[in-house]
Order: structure tokens, then C-alpha cells, then sequence
């Protein structure tokens, strides 16, 4: 596999079938009756109406912890040698379980995986739209004690109806603190809301953003600032926001048009697949080529909140591995102006 960076993926979607009937016999729950349910769903909330549900037997650090490290040994296998993981507080502090319990266990997982498989990562908290900005505001907050512990705010759950416009105070001030910004835009929600995440929120990476496809002078400007897209096809065929299968996915036209798109998993656990395995779906489908691979992989490393040291070192391993495999070095990710 080439080595890469993983930057969209929802620990919480990583939470499968045996691991949710482990937490309930641990934690005296009952199975939750969407256990081991995977796609396809009719759309975006049906998936998060069934995940949402699947939740509940998280409620431990130790929970917490198994469920990263899961993950974690999981990506390694795939290639991924740095991990940008979101994590939804909201989800589980509403839930009576204290925010510190579901920080701290993730990045004991983390610094496990350090340890074990030699990758680095760090978390990014995102914020549901679905609650709105006063309670994204609260979640900031309550997070803000354990600063050291974050990479970067997001946004995500139910798109439509949720104008990133909504959270501009909240971004401001995670900004204030020296976070990182990135938001999902351009799934469900049309152009106008990855402008919105750009221009209003600040947003350094725009997560799926395949409907950015449809307003020309947004692809250009995509393409002259180089924001990274952030593109999870399995999960897109499975919710049906793009399709009707992979020969059609759009990420195929974001790389002729020069965008910095990259691969991920999204919710891995109900969309059929890792990293890895979006990438052979992918290659399979006639969507992109190996040498594409490389590019795919040289563009997350270079998407990524890794340091400029970090960020070289992982694109070295790169060249090294194209080199190795006979596929064409992907030459302007891999350029030193690039990191």
C-alpha cells in the first residue's frame, strides 16, 4: 500500500459490530437494534439516525481508547502513517459521558499507536450542525481545557437545512485559539455552502466537496488556492450523493481540473470500507490509475496539519514507494514549494 495520511474519518464510524456487542456486555447495555447494519441507506439521515443509535455503549475512557486503537491498527494496515481523526463530543456528552473520558481515551489510543505502528495523528473536534451554533459554542468551550490535545475544529452531521453561515462565532473564536478549521460542505449542500465554509468560517479544507464541481468559478478558485478536498467515494455510492457507481465518481474530474483531492474512509464501518479499500474499489472501477494513486496520497500528506518536517519525511516515503513499484512520482505534490 502507499503510505498516506488519513483525513476524514469519524472514530464514531468506525464503531462495528463486534466492538458495539463487546461494549454492551461490558458496560450491562443492550445491543443496540442497528448493530452491524451497513449500506445502503435511503440518505444521509437514515445513516446517522442508525448511527447515532449504535453510540450508546460507548461510555468509558477505556471505551474510547479501544475504539482508537481499533481504528488505528486497522489504518495501518492500509498505508496510513498519520491519522487526523474527528471525534463528536456533542454525541456522547449529551449523553451523560464527560468530555474529558472521550479526549483522553482517544489520544491515549493515539499515542499507543505512536508507539506501536510509528504513525502520528491528533484529533479534530467537530461540531453537529444539527444543534446548532449555541450548543456548538458550549462544545468549544468545554473542550478548550484540553487545547493541547486538539489539531482542529470541524463541522459535520445533517448538511442540508445548515448553512456553515450559522457557525461563523464559533469558528472565530476556535480560530482566536490557534485551531484549525475545516468543515463538511458540498455533499448534500450545494456550492454555496463550500463558499460559505471558505469565506465565512475560514475553512482550510473543505471535507467531500464533490458539488463544487457544479459552479465553474469555484473549481477555479479551488484549483489557484489549492484547498484540499477531502473525498470519501464508498461512502458517497452508499448515501447516494454520488454515483450510481464508481466509474461515475467525481474524483476522476477534480483531478483533471487540477484540485488537490485526496481518499478517505469517512464511516468505514457502514460504507463497506478503510482507506484502502476505497482505493482498490477505485482502481478496480477504471476510476483512477496506480500512478493516480500516488497523487491521491501525495495530495493527503500535503492536505494535512502535519508540521513541514513531518509533512517531507512522509512525502519522501512516497517517492520511495513510486520508485519501488515502477509508478510515475507525483512530481508537483512532491515538490518542496508544496510542503
Amino acid at each position: 500500500m502507499w503510505p498516506t495520511a488519513e483525513l476524514h474519518v469519524h472514530i464514531e464510524g468506525t464503531l462495528d459490530a463486534d466492538l458495539i456487542h463487546e461494549l454492551a456486555a461490558r458496560n450491562g447495555l443492550p445491543v443496540p437494534a442497528g448493530a452491524g447494519r451497513g449500506a445502503p441507506f435511503r440518505d444521509l439521515q437514515e445513516f446517522l439516525d442508525v448511527y447515532y443509535a449504535n453510540l450508546d455503549v460507548l461510555r468509558t475512557r477505556q471505551d474510547f481508547q479501544d475504539l482508537g486503537a481499533r481504528y488505528l491498527a486497522r489504518a495501518a494496515t492500509a498505508g496510513v502513517r498519520h491519522a487526523e481523526i474527528f471525534v463528536d463530543p456533542q454525541s456522547h456528552t449529551e449523553r451523560g459521558v464527560p468530555v474529558e473520558d472521550v479526549l483522553l481515551g482517544l489520544s491515549a489510543a493515539l499515542a499507543d499507536a505512536r508507539a506501536e505502528h510509528g504513525m502520528s495523528g491528533g484529533l479534530i473536534v467537530c461540531f453537529l450542525r444539527h444543534l446548532g451554533p449555541e450548543a456548538a459554542m458550549a462544545a468549544l468551550e468545554a473542550v478548550l481545557p484540553h487545547r493541547s490535545l486538539l489539531l482542529a475544529v470541524g463541522l459535520d452531521s445533517s448538511e442540508v437545512g445548515f448553512p456553515p453561515a450559522l457557525f461563523r462565532d464559533v469558528f472565530e473564536r476556535a480560530a482566536a485559539e490557534g485551531l484549525r478549521r475545516v468543515a463538511h460542505a458540498g455533499e448534500e449542500g450545494g456550492p454555496d455552502y463550500v463558499w460559505e465554509a471558505l469565506d465565512i468560517l475560514g475553512a482550510e479544507r473543505i471535507d467531500h466537496g464533490n458539488r463544487a464541481l457544479e459552479d465553474v468559478e469555484l473549481v477555479a478558485h479551488l484549483r489557484a488556492t489549492r484547498t484540499p478536498l477531502t473525498v470519501c467515494p464508498l461512502s458517497n455510492l452508499a448515501l447516494r450523493t454520488a454515483g450510481p457507481d464508481l466509474a461515475d465518481h467525481p474524483i476522476a474530474v477534480m483531478l483533471d481540473e487540477g484540485l488537490r483531492a485526496s481518499v478517505h474512509s469517512d464511516d468505514p464501518a457502514y460504507f463497506g470500507g478503510y482507506l484502502d479499500d476505497n482505493v482498490r474499489a477505485l482502481v478496480a472501477a477504471g476510476t483512477v490509475t496506480e500512478d493516480q494513486v500516488g497523487v491521491l496520497a501525495a495530495n493527503a500528506v500535503a492536505s494535512s496539519f502535519l508540521p513541514d518536517a513531518g509533512k517531507a519525511a512522509l512525502l519522501a516515503e512516497i517517492r520511495a514507494h513510486a520508485e519501488l513499484v515502477g509508478a510515475a512520482v507525483p512530481a508537483l505534490a512532491l515538490d518542496p514549494a508544496e510542503v
